[in-house]
C-alpha cells in the first residue's frame, strides 16, 4: 500500500480497454476543462460579468507504446472506425502501487483512436520503435 505522506510516483501504471491491456510507456492528455460563461444584463448595478460555467470538454488521450510484431490492438481498433460510425469503447489508465493494484483509476467513455502515429525510422539510432496512439473521447472520470 502507498505512503499517504508521499505523493504517487507516476511510472507503474496499465492501460486497458476492453479485455486488452496495452503495455505503453507514455500516456499524456488526462485533462478536462469547463467552458466559462460571461453575462451581464443592462441593468445590473456591477459594472461586470457574471461567470457561469458552461460546455465540459476533455482533452486527447495520446498513448505511446513501443512496436511489437503481432501486436496490432490499435491498428485493428483505428481500421475499424468508420465515417461518422467509430467503434466506441471504454478505456481504464489505472496507476499502481508496488503490489501492481490500482491505487488510481481514470475512465475515459465513448473512446476510440483519431489518429495513429508510426514510428520514425533511423539507420544509426539506438532506439525502440515507438507508435503514437491519439484517443478521443466523451468523457474523463476518476473512479
Amino acid at each position: 500500500m502507498a505512503n499517504p505522506d508521499y505523493p504517487l510516483p507516476r511510472f507503474h501504471f496499465r492501460v486497458t480497454f476492453d479485455s486488452t491491456v496495452i503495455n505503453c510507456n507514455e500516456v499524456t492528455g488526462l485533462n478536462t476543462t469547463l467552458d466559462v460563461i460571461e453575462y451581464r444584463d443592462g441593468a445590473s448595478v456591477e459594472f461586470s460579468t457574471q461567470k457561469m460555467s458552461g460546455l465540459r470538454k476533455f482533452g486527447d488521450i495520446v498513448v505511446k507504446k513501443g512496436v511489437f510484431q503481432d501486436h496490432t490492438e490499435y491498428w485493428d481498433w483505428y481500421n475499424a472506425v468508420q465515417m461518422n460510425d467509430p467503434v466506441r469503447k471504454t478505456i481504464t489508465i489505472e496507476l499502481l502501487d508496488e503490489q501492481h493494484a490500482a491505487i488510481m483509476t481514470w475512465v475515459l467513455k465513448n473512446a476510440w483512436p483519431s489518429k495513429v502515429e508510426n514510428p520514425d525510422l533511423k539507420s544509426d539510432a539506438s532506439e525502440v520503435a515507438v507508435e503514437t496512439i491519439t484517443i478521443v473521447h466523451e468523457g474523463l472520470s476518476l473512479a
